[in-house]
């Protein structure tokens, strides 16, 4: 294995990895992106992501590549995008995240997708992913994306569920004719015309769509659902986090489904 020490923020490498960081323009141009941590490196390595460059602030331990790079803390505090990452940087390639991937589920006979459209705020998008990673969510799908996958801030609130639940980017209308194509029920988490979640059988192949929290969804999704539910708002604010209503829609499904396999005698 070869080490290379770096020693100066002004290096070539270093500025390459501060400018993935903070461009996405840059991250979908090269098709790289960086992790940062030990336990995001080995889920993302787990998950069958190519590491191509390693680097760890000196006298650090763990993940090993072919070839990594020393960084001296001057250099490391410069390139890492959070403080505590454990002392290692890696950049890996992005994966395809058409909905082609997403194929194998056609075969499924009850799969739970969760759908996004426009969701604005990469730490939401992120901690959505964690949650489904929990539920066991068959697969995400983010719609007319306003934040890319490998946005630091959507991979650290992910805490790498952005690398193991299966995920397509698409638009709306390519979103609906999968969905149609495959017999997927479509529910549309809104206030308006809507009826109580928990009255709502989600135990066959269901997608719950989700849109953002200053608009709602957008009339293309709201004229091709199956059926409209909303979460009960008993207090005065007529709105929770997208991030928590998606929880509480998923843990649903997940209630339900387990249901079907309990005792008879099991209570709720």
């Amino acid at each position: 294995m070869e080490e290379i020490i770096i020693s100066s923020v002004q290096n070539a490498r270093v500025k390459h990895v501060v400018a993935l960081q903070q461009k996405s323009a840059l991250r979908r141009e090269e098709g790289l992106f960086v992790v940062e941590g030990q336990r995001e490196i080995e889920h993302c390595i787990a998950c069958g992501y190519e590491v191509v460059e390693l680097y760890k602030r000196s006298q650090e331990s763990g993940v090993r590549r072919e070839v990594e790079y020393l960084v001296s803390p001057q250099v490391y505090e410069k390139m890492a995008y959070r403080g505590s990452t454990e002392g290692i940087i890696a950049i890996a390639k992005c994966k395809d995240h058409s909905l082609s991937i997403l194929s194998p589920l056609t075969s499924h006979h009850s799969p739970l997708i969760i759908v996004l459209e426009s969701v604005e705020k990469p730490g939401n998008l992120g901690a959505i992913l964690r949650t489904a990673e929990a539920a066991g969510v068959d697969a995400v799908i983010v719609c007319d994306p306003l934040t890319d996958l490998y946005n630091p801030n959507l991979i650290r609130a992910s805490i790498g569920g952005v690398f193991s639940v299966p995920t397509a980017v698409c638009t709306s209308k390519e979103c609906i004719d999968f969905l149609k194509a495959n017999k997927i029920r479509i529910l549309t988490a809104q206030l308006q015309d809507s009826y109580d979640y928990y009255d709502y059988d989600m135990c066959g192949a269901t997608a719950i769509v989700m849109g953002t929290e200053s608009t709602g969804l957008t009339t293309i999704w709201r004229e091709a659902a199956d059926v409209h539910i909303r979460i009960p708002m008993l207090g005065r604010l007529d709105s929770l986090n997208v991030s928590v209503s998606a929880a509480i829609l998923m843990y649903e499904a997940v209630r339900q489904r387990n249901k079907v396999y309990q005792h008879p005698d099991a209570r709720m």
